[in-house]
């Protein structure tokens, strides 16, 4: 569902005429929902940068949300994944910001910056997985959500439309009720599905009797 489909129905639902901020602001609040309920593949994205020689710190990403992983690439190709840990683990552990060494740990210093310990001895190559906010439908016109998972996006939409209209208590339970049952067959796929195969986790069974 592409985003003139599903403007077209949330008017044709709700029977209401939106203004084009009102209709963006509906799904783009059931956007920000669903990223924060369920981690789907749209929300991963792989970034590589360097490190610089006797410098502790490493900027972030400019639409970074959450780290998934960090690693730094030595000489050989070889990768060497830090471990998160807050920053004050990582100023009692390396004291001594002159002494170096291949980075073992990092924290989320601030917004702009991870810090990393030991201070890193050389330039090397990082590789940083995390989760970000996919542009919206709004703007994209087509997004993952929308191909694959319309009814997470469609209802949590109506639940923002119905909210702001006001709507009778019976209709506002009915669209969230929906909206939940979206989400949670999206959950199944996103949180279930997408993190295992038959040959490690065997296919699934329901139990009889």
């Amino acid at each position: 569902m592409n985003y003139t489909e599903l403007t077209t129905n949330i008017q044709d639902i709700t029977e209401n005429t939106f203004t084009a901020d009102q209709l963006a602001m509906f799904v783009q609040q059931a956007e920000q929902l669903i990223y924060n309920t369920v981690q789907i593949p749209a929300l991963r994205k792989n970034s590589t940068g360097s490190l610089t020689t006797s410098n502790q710190y490493l900027a972030i990403p400019s639409d970074f949300l959450y780290p998934y992983s960090l690693a730094v690439v030595d000489d050989d190709g070889e990768y060497h994944y830090l471990v998160n840990k807050d920053v004050n683990f990582i100023r009692e552990a390396y004291p001594t910001v002159s002494a170096t060494g291949l980075p073992k740990h990092y924290a989320i210093f601030d917004d702009t910056a991870f810090i990393l310990g030991p201070t890193p001895d050389d330039t090397y190559t990082v590789e940083v997985h995390y989760g970000y906010y996919p542009e919206s439908i709004v703007t994209a016109g087509t997004t993952w959500l929308g191909d694959e998972f319309d009814s997470a996006l469609l209802n949590g939409a109506l639940v923002e439309a119905i909210r702001f209209m006001k709507g009778e208590a019976d209709l506002v339970q009915m669209y969230e009720s929906r909206y939940v049952t979206s989400v949670k067959l999206l959950k199944n796929l996103g949180d279930g599905k997408l993190r295992q195969d038959t040959y490690r986790s065997g296919q699934f069974r329901m139990p009889v009797s």
